[in-house]
């Protein structure tokens, strides 16, 4: 028997799924003598570090906690449940942690994108039993802005570079916690996990090989539009410049479930669900999503995005949700990360008029709460072509590719419900404000590209990551291997997202990241 201890924030759902796929069956922490009962327990931290401290607090499980860590007792803490262990955390001035280990949790300061989010390796720094089955050489999923700082040498168990060498790892007896998280990193996160459940205290060991320096691996994201057709069955679709519809029926590419299980088994690093039906008639709770996330999340043990529809609305019986709410539920349904698309444009819109935030947006909320790495901008721009940058209120770039009557100027004009209608405010100032106001991630559309297979906007890809220092999923117009190529070296995004090529079989995922380890530097680009 395996206990969890779930505060009430994130997804969890993942965590059991693995340990259940593993064979052994789960119970939650109720109360706090649930922990000083525990065999095993882990702790899968999620969101921010004070709202999990307060909430601990509130729940009475701080003391019992302690005392079950101070007892040397089977335990694995997962990202936050890592950074629980120490004093304090710079993302809460003033939030005490629980104390069992010496030093403080602090926000990178590098030149690199922040959050930390992707693929990257580890370096052991001693033999640990959680290294059975290891080769040294794979790579582990990360999200996250902070990192431990341990006063006592004797605890790190491995270290990662990114932008500097960050504590991933620790382990105190059989008090094991790490800055990854396993149960969205494959079978590798799995043999991880089973080599927890099997015991800490086996033999321990080291892996064969270790890298010298580890790296950032560029991330290929697969991408399902979903929505109804005219059936009523919820299939995946792909547009042409956002129409769905091919001789009047909406394209039918296959179920949501499979299609993520087969991206799964051919190396997709992410798997990003868009909801592209309103779904506003529903109890929140009977959501279609809502069960598609947690039949994937069973099988599938890469992170999982779902965005559409996250806003406040009020359904057929008159019960109102907040955007919180709604995000809420699709995280505890297996969500690793929520997207945000034509709310965050209205959002925008209220701060540029006002000039100020109201601390109360979606955007604001939810990273409150869930921390900023969990909150992906969805934009949706198209090009406006102008003769000249003067007198234009946007982000005015010059293109290399004209307009139909020679304009060698255009803005990113952000559009709304499923690109039909143009909003006054550009993508550039829409991504800006958006990290501003608390987000950790941009996925950058272009209406332009989208169904193309002409590649991707290169052009605005470097418009927005000029302008702000938080990761960008290059979207829209990938036709071709080479169309990743040149993403990943002609600009700085970090990750790449396609739809048409892989439900078509055309570029398998997988040969597209063969490809590009032949051709990319598997690196991080300095600012």
């Amino acid at each position: 028997m395996v206990t969890v201890l779930d505060y009430g924030a994130g997804n969890v759902r993942s965590v059991i799924n693995a340990v259940e796929s593993l064979g052994y069956s789960v119970r939650f922490v109720t109360r706090p003598d649930d922990i000083l009962s525990a065999e095993k327990l882990i702790f899968p931290g999620v969101g921010a570090f004070g709202e999990m401290m307060r909430v601990l607090r509130r729940r009475g499980f701080v003391e019992p906690l302690r005392r079950y860590l101070e007892a040397d007792r089977p335990f694995l803490g997962i990202c936050l449940g890592l950074q629980a262990l120490f004093e304090g955390s710079e993302e809460a001035p003033g939030e005490d942690g629980i104390g069992f280990l010496k030093g403080t949790v602090r926000r990178f300061r590098v030149d690199l994108a922040v959050p930390h989010i992707g693929w990257n390796g580890i370096k052991p720094r001693k033999p640990s039993a959680l290294f059975r089955g290891l080769d040294g050489d794979e790579k582990l999923y990360f999200v996250h802005s902070y990192h431990v700082d341990p006063e006592e040498p004797s605890v790190v168990l491995t270290t990662t570079d990114y932008g500097r060498e960050f504590v991933s790892a620790i382990q105190k007896g059989r008090v094991a916690a790490v800055q990854f998280h396993p149960e969205k990193s494959g079978p590798t996160g799995l043999t991880i996990l089973k080599n927890f459940l099997e015991g800490l205290d086996a033999p321990p060991v080291r892996p064969p090989r270790a890298p010298f320096k580890t790296e950032l691996a560029r991330r290929i994201i697969a991408c399902l539009d979903v929505r109804t057709n005219d059936q009523g069955d919820l299939v995946v679709t792909k547009g042409d410049q956002y129409d769905v519809r091919e001789k009047g029926t909406v394209r039918n590419l296959g179920k949501p479930v499979d299609l993520a299980r087969r991206y799964y088994e051919e190396g997709a690093d992410e798997i990003t669900f868009l909801n592209i039906t309103g779904f506003r008639d529903f109890p929140l709770k009977d959501m279609p999503m809502l069960e598609v996330l947690r039949r994937t999340s069973e099988n599938v043990f890469v992170p999982l995005t779902i965005g559409g529809g996250i806003r406040d609305y009020v359904d057929h019986d008159g019960t109102a949700y907040s955007a919180l709410d709604v995000a809420s539920e699709y995280f505890r349904s297996g969500a690793d990360k929520i997207s945000i698309g034509s709310d965050a444009v209205r959002i925008v819109e209220e701060v540029l008029t006002t000039g100020k935030k109201t601390g109360q947006s979606a955007i604001e909320a939810i990273s409150r709460v869930y921390g900023s790495q969990a909150v992906v901008i969805s934009i949706d721009p198209r090009r406006v072509y102008v003769r000249s940058p003067q007198g234009v209120p946007h982000v005015v770039l010059e293109t290399a590719f004209p307009g139909p009557d020679g304009e060698r100027y255009c803005w990113y004009q952000c559009t709304v419900k499923g690109g039909r209608e143009g909003r006054p405010v550009d993508a550039v100032t829409l991504a800006r404000v958006c990290e501003d106001l608390g987000a950790g991630e941009i996925l950058l559309n272009c209406i332009d590209r989208d169904g193309t297979n002409l590649g991707f906007d290169l052009e605005l890809i470097n418009a927005v990551k000029d302008a702000v220092a938080i990761p960008v999923i290059a979207s829209s117009g990938a036709g071709c291997a080479e169309h990743f190529l040149d993403v990943f070296t002609q600009t700085r995004a970090e990750s790449a997202l396609a739809a048409g090529i892989f439900h078509r079989n055309e570029v398998p995922i997988g040969a597209v990241k063969a490809f590009l380890d032949g051709k990319v530097p598997i690196r991080p680009v300095r600012y």
